[in-house]
């Protein structure tokens, strides 16, 4: 037997002709779904990108324990198992997360791995000299827009392009093992995740009448552009999908050439999707886990029972992929996985867990049932308590900063640790979390979650199966107490939030009108970009008073480009007009004398604006 794991990053669901898109052009997602069956309930766990690959290789939640990072040494890991068991084990990947600091344990549980380099802003080719940068709309600009750059120097034709390597490796390996038994191989590529970078040729299947500014990566932030821009960028995105299709026809076509459907499982699936506009937000993680984040699509092909063309119902996750692997390889399921095979699904469309549970640690957690959605805010502002249990402190692209690990405890075990008591780490989480308040959805009435409900029988209802979740996942009590949920005993009318936080959700879903600029004393140190604010003993004292979450580690590598003012464009409610104000005006009272030669002159260039 063999199996094949075809994932994408940022494949939009709403974007496929599989699910009811006229204009995308995508011919080989449409003959897989003749070959596969499809799931119309499948659903992300976990978020975002490594936390899920974290659920694949372990079948269980982990967002509530920790934030992004990599495998932990308690975690049993699926493609360790099955090499353990005598399937071979490889992975193609440019994900260039796998080799940053928060996925560095993840590539080594395959028995073998291909990296290719160049996705986004990978670190990948020197150029001591600046890249030439065109003129554009993106605002977060930093190191990685920067490298982005020269890696695109080096991508002038399409086989140069990672996922054109990934998919050719991918079908090396394939053909180099076509007779081989018990092998399952891991195809992912980072596309179609920003930037949408592509070639002319897909490009040109979208034309259409755009004169501005260079644009094909959107920031983390509400929507400010045009609609021509916005429109753009869709096209863009568009361009980038029409390449993935291109290459998963590769796939198609190989398992087609080699006979291979008689013997092997393929499983085509992706870890999110994007807003690309909808909900006037564009990415995803600074705001609730709308459905055009949230629903996946997912096609299996399982040789054992040789159903294709059929649709399913069961609510499906990436829980299930690392069950559904070793079931399929006959190699026992550890008792610490949540997961089940998705097998029965496959076969006859047999109902499993009632509900699934999602979400970002620290920020909402959300659950459905495949008809409602329910997104549990933090009960207050402050979004705590909130800790991170780990024994591997990394972010995404850097380790744990020493202040961060100057009060930490060791926790006592929880059902999935095998005995080992991780660290337990202060965490300050999503910081706007609480501004876009509690949500229900109705998705049978609602699908675009345009108009959140108040039904306090169904949410009463949710709220059990949340409670549940969370205690079957065994989410630590703190997470129970920053979302004003029962841990123990009835629900009672103080735990229903919707009506409570109604109005607060409401305005977070207007349009995001910018904020007048300040222009009182200080007004130009909001406009200076925070890395040189910080320079100074006395700004990054001012900073650490009124913003010390941007110090973070983790954050301050993200936002150091930026100014106060940019920054607080796209995290709401982190920044309020205030604290603003009295950064700006403490800026000004010590610039007379306090600061050092580079700061006076932007004292002067305040006096001269």
């Amino acid at each position: 037997m063999k199996a094949i794991f075809v994932c994408f990053d940022t494949l939009c669901r709403r974007m496929l002709p599989n699910y009811g898109n006229d204009w995308i052009k995508a011919p080989n997602f449409a003959r897989l779904a003749e070959r596969t069956v499809t799931f119309d309930t499948a659903y992300v766990g976990s978020m975002p990108c490594m936390p899920a690959r974290r659920e694949f290789h372990t079948g269980r939640y982990n967002f509530l324990h920790r934030s992004w990072g990599p495998l932990e040494p308690f975690d049993e890991s699926t493609p360790e198992i099955l090499t353990r068991h005598g399937v071979y084990t490889h992975i193609v990947t440019d994900h260039q997360h796998y080799w940053e600091d928060g996925g560095g344990s993840y590539l080594q549980r395959y028995r073998t791995f291909e990296m290719v380099r160049g996705q986004e802003g990978d670190p990948w080719k020197g150029h001591v000299a600046d890249p030439e940068i065109p003129d554009g709309l993106k605002k977060q600009r930093g190191e990685m827009y920067r490298q982005d750059w020269i890696n695109r120097s080096y991508m002038k034709k399409e086989e140069a392009m990672p996922q054109a390597q990934v998919f050719g490796l991918g079908a090396e390996f394939i053909r180099t093992n076509r007779a081989q038994d018990n092998w399952f191989l891991q195809i992912e590529t980072f596309d179609p995740h920003e930037p949408f970078f592509t070639q002319p040729e897909y490009k040109k299947l979208y034309p259409h009448n755009y004169t501005g500014p260079h644009y094909d990566w959107p920031d983390y932030a509400p929507v400010t552009e045009t609609p021509e821009q916005v429109e753009h960028v869709r096209y863009e995105y568009a361009a980038l999908l029409s390449m993935c299709d291109h290459y998963l026809g590769t796939v198609i076509d190989l398992m087609d050439e080699l006979n291979m459907w008689d013997d092997t499982l393929l499983i085509v699936s992706t870890d999110h999707g994007f807003l690309l506009g909808e909900h006037d937000w564009w990415a995803k993680a600074v705001q609730p886990w709308y459905q055009e984040i949230a629903h996946i699509p997912l096609f299996v092909w399982d040789p054992r029972s040789r159903k294709q063309g059929e649709r399913r119902q069961s609510l499906a996750q990436w829980i299930d992929f690392a069950p559904t692997l070793l079931e399929y390889f006959n190699v026992p399921i550890p008792e610490t996985m949540q997961g089940t095979s998705l097998k029965d699904k496959v076969n006859d469309d047999k109902p499993g867990r009632p509900a699934g549970l999602f979400g970002i640690h620290g920020g909402h957690v959300n659950i459905t049932d495949g008809r409602y959605v329910y997104m549990r805010a933090p009960v207050e502002a402050a979004n705590n308590p909130l800790f991170e249990y780990t024994l591997m402190p990394n972010h995404m692209r850097n380790r744990f900063g020493v202040e961060e690990l100057q009060n930490l405890a060791l926790a006592e075990p929880f059902n999935f640790t095998r005995g080992m008591r991780p660290l337990k780490i202060e965490s300050r989480g999503m910081r706007s979390a609480h501004s876009f308040g509690t949500m229900l959805f109705d998705l049978d009435n609602d699908p675009k979650q345009d108009n959140p409900i108040i039904d306090d029988e169904v949410e009463r209802r949710m709220i059990g199966l949340m409670v549940e979740w969370m205690k079957w996942n065994d989410a630590p009590a703190e997470q129970f107490e920053r979302l004003g949920l029962p841990a123990d005993g009835e629900i009672r009318p103080e735990h229903l939030l919707l009506a409570r936080q109604h109005a607060q959700a409401l305005k977070a879903r207007e349009k995001r009108v910018p904020l007048p600029p300040y222009t009182g004393p200080g007004a130009v140190f909001l406009k200076q970009p925070l890395k040189e604010i910080i320079t100074i003993p006395e700004g990054k004292a001012l900073v650490e008073k009124y913003f010390a979450f941007l110090l973070d580690s983790s954050t301050i590598k993200m936002v150091s480009a930026a100014s106060i003012e940019q920054i607080a464009s796209y995290m709401p409610g982190s920044l309020t007009p205030a604290s603003m104000e009295g950064f700006a005006r403490e800026m000004a009272d010590r610039a007379d004398g306090e600061l050092n030669g580079a700061t006076k002159e932007a004292g002067k260039l305040q006096e001269r604006l």
